[in-house]
């Protein structure tokens, strides 16, 4: 059967990160994307120049519409919006029996700070039903480090893009210790908004499917690696993501 995935995330203008890279992702990964948008953006690939925060009383609606009809095989939280946001949603999905990746995005590609401090502090509630949080080093930063993260209970998936060097390490924790790491070569490239977004999704999806997650992380990096050497060049700044250009090389991926 299709995936079916459930994504709450706020929406990009620019169509390089947030829903519309969340959608692609999907796609692209043979699933079916739904969608409870919870904030529009006015983004491009120089920045965001503003932010419309969705009620939390509408966003549960587009969660009810989805569920009570198509119902979903796993659930990717991304921007959330606010901290009322937060908790609206997290008592909503209280309960449910499906993979949850929570990818805490505090702030853009770009630099745009995209969660308040109350939002950031409401993370606890995502992270305590999160199957999966997969924040960057900046963001784990200020969560409190990977033993805060695992003291829920969840996976932690730690993205190494912002890490120095020339190899980008990302790792799976479990919560009794590491499970998996995948090293790979940097690219020399500015071409790298969504990528969060993208690696998020993409994990939501293959659980969705039913892979194991140590599977579901490995498919999850290369589709986002293979995206960031197919991506377009469109834009003045951090350009988007390649999601449907196609296949590069297997070495290239890996380096």
């Amino acid at each position: 059967m299709t995936p079916r995935i459930l994504i709450v995330a706020g929406s990009d203008s620019g169509g390089g990160a947030g829903i519309q890279a969340d959608i692609k992702t999907v796609t692209m990964l043979g699933g079916h994307a739904m969608t409870a948008i919870t904030a529009l953006t006015a983004q491009n690939t120089l920045g965001v120049t503003g932010v419309m925060p969705v009620p939390a009383e509408f966003v549960l609606q587009q969660i009810d519409a989805v569920m009570s009809d198509i119902g979903a095989d796993a659930v990717k939280i991304g921007m959330i919006g606010s901290a009322e946001t937060v908790h609206a949603v997290a008592d909503r999905l209280e309960g449910l029996d499906v993979p949850i990746v929570f990818d805490p995005v505090m702030v853009a590609t770009s630099g745009s700070v995209l969660a308040d401090a109350p939002t950031i502090a409401a993370f606890e509630r995502m992270m305590a039903l999160a199957s999966v949080v997969t924040p960057n080093l900046p963001e784990l930063e200020a969560l409190g480090g990977e033993a805060a993260v695992l003291a829920h209970g969840c996976h932690l998936l730690v993205k190494g893009g912002h890490a120095e060097g020339h190899r980008v390490v990302d790792r799976l924790l479990s919560p009794s210790g590491p499970l998996h790491s995948l090293d790979g070569k940097r690219f020399d490239t500015d071409d790298t908004h969504g990528t969060g977004c993208t690696l998020a999704t993409a994990l939501a999806t293959g659980l969705g499917a039913g892979l194991p997650i140590r599977e579901a992380f490995e498919q999850a990096v290369r589709f986002v690696r293979i995206a960031i050497l197919s991506a377009p060049g469109l834009g003045q700044g951090h350009g988007p993501l390649g999601h449907h250009l196609g296949v590069v090389p297997f070495d290239e991926i890996e380096g």
